[in-house]
């Protein structure tokens, strides 16, 4: 059995501090998460202690380790400069960086700082984002259809689910149940119409919020993408959360992306955000694989009339604007809804459909970019 969140915090507490309290009397620690063995929490100092502060962190989490019931744990170090203070001078190449301070983080807007190296993934030839600016604009159907659009290719495919705060990949692929650990460190994903999937939706109860801090979360995901059994992958798409905050922009500078993909609808609205999620991109020098324009247009079942419920073609003419690749256009249809309710992805359970092969020539676009393509292109689709 694992142990209880008092448990661990009254362990921490025989680690000394700098001041001579023990570790978390003073407020050091956030909420711990306690999941099927697996523990996640952050230690907050100030960032010129972070030095001293690395060398407890290490030591708690190994002790977190130790502990009876426990498989894994991660500790991250939140660092935050205290106002007036100096900057400290950029930490060398080799350094182990476990936590990131908001000076951090932001440094490579501004040119001050070279990013930190992304050391790659073992197995996993590419790794690629689909990303919005925005969330509510179909951004997991459209990276679980792309997912399978490439197994289409002949590639073989991995995807992450790093929406920690609304993991869909479950319900997406109709998938239940907690992935099995190998030797009981490293897990193994889920499989599910020929995609190998890691979700902290398997972790967790649907309905449990994830209130998190951007430290722990970027803890999950470090784990999910790198203490997990992938195999040998051609491609692994990364869901990622919504919006351009901390979490996706450490996420971009941490993990060696070879592209992103970027979902939008087409309105004004959704537009602005999508420019934002490819400045971010861009900053941190991640080629930007095209913009996908979702829910398109709506083509009545009874009459064929089409109706552009959210305007039409503002993502294409974003995309020439910018001058990034527009990867196509993809309506919205009750087809596609019932599918990913039901888990049953459209690419795959109708791959014959208009709708899959929308998908299938999105795929076979962003497969030629990676080099990866085994086929031609598919022609585009028109629905009418």
């Amino acid at each position: 059995m694992a142990p209880t969140k008092q448990d661990i915090r009254a362990a921490l507490a025989h680690i000394k501090t700098p001041s001579g309290r023990g570790l978390g009397e003073a407020g050091e620690l956030s909420e711990i998460f306690v999941a099927d063995g697996k523990v996640f929490f952050s230690i907050a100092c100030d960032e010129a202690d972070a030095p001293v502060f690395e060398p407890i962190r290490a030591r708690a989490e190994a002790m977190v380790k130790a502990m009876p019931g426990v498989q894994s744990a991660a500790v991250a170090l939140t660092a935050e400069r205290k106002a007036g203070s100096p900057k400290p001078a950029a930490p060398s190449s080799q350094g182990h960086a476990h936590g990131h301070s908001h000076t951090h983080s932001h440094a490579a807007h501004a040119g001050q700082a070279r990013p930190p190296s992304k050391p790659e993934v073992p197995g996993i030839a590419h790794i690629i984002a689909v990303a919005s600016g925005k969330g509510g604009v179909g951004k997991s159907t459209t990276a679980v259809n792309l997912a399978l659009g490439l197994v289409a290719q002949g590639l073989k495919v991995g995807i992450l689910d790093a929406d920690i705060y609304g993991p869909s990949m479950p319900r997406l692929l109709g998938l239940s149940g907690k992935p099995r650990t190998a030797d009981g460190k490293r897990m193994i994903p889920m499989e599910a119409w020929g995609l190998k999937v890691m979700s902290m939706g398997f972790l967790v109860e649907e309905e449990t919020p994830m209130i998190w801090r951007g430290p722990m979360v970027m803890s999950a995901l470090t784990q999910m993408l790198r203490e997990v059994e992938w195999g040998i992958l051609d491609v692994l798409v990364v869901d990622m959360p919504p919006g351009t905050g901390d979490a996706q922009l450490t996420m971009a500078q941490q993990v060696p992306l070879s592209g992103a993909v970027i979902v939008s609808t087409p309105q004004d609205l959704a537009l602005i955000d999508a420019r934002r999620g490819v400045a971010m991109f861009r900053k941190v020098n991640v080629p930007i694989l095209g913009i996908v324009e979702n829910m398109s247009y709506f083509i009545a079942p009874d009459t064929g009339k089409r109706y552009d419920i959210f305007g039409h073609g503002g993502a294409k003419a974003e995309a020439s604007r910018i001058s990034v690749p527009f990867l196509g256009e993809i309506p919205l249809d009750m087809m596609i809804r019932e599918n990913s309710d039901a888990g049953m992805p459209v690419t795959a359970a109708e791959p014959q459909s208009p709708h899959a092969m929308a998908y299938r020539a999105i795929a076979a676009t962003v497969a030629g970019q990676l080099g990866q393509g085994t086929v031609k292109a598919a022609p585009a689709i028109i629905f009418e």
